[in-house]
């Protein structure tokens, strides 16, 4: 088994319930792993073989310019396009990160976290 990894992967988004989170936007954060088998040796070098982070990158990137009112809603649609795109993935664990989020007291973060086990 692989896993490929992106890990501190940095959005600026407009992800909120609240009307202010939705105008005014925030930094969020994503860490991803995907596990799998290659589809066929390494040997031979193929990026055909593995899952491409930079794809991964693209996914992540897509989905967080499309506006929710909820973190999980994003995370499920970046989980279900990787089990789209690459269906002999195995796992996948997907944490979103909303930096400073508006709260009435100091908090480094919120987020979620999304496990899909094949």
């Amino acid at each position: 088994m692989i896993i490929v990894l992106l890990q501190g992967a940095e959005f600026f988004a407009y992800h909120g319930y609240y009307p202010e989170e939705q105008l005014l936007g925030c930094r969020f954060i994503i860490d991803l792993a995907v596990t799998f088998d290659p589809q066929d040796t390494l040997a031979d070098d193929k990026l055909s073989n593995t899952v491409n982070y930079e794809q991964l990158y693209n996914i992540c990137s897509t989905e967080m310019k499309n506006p929710r009112k909820l973190i999980e809603t994003v995370a499920n649609a970046i989980v279900e396009k990787i089990k789209s795109d690459y269906p002999f993935v195995l796992n996948i664990e997907l944490t979103l990160k909303k930096l400073n989020p508006p709260m009435k007291g100091n908090l480094e973060n919120s987020g979620v976290i999304i496990n899909y086990n094949k």
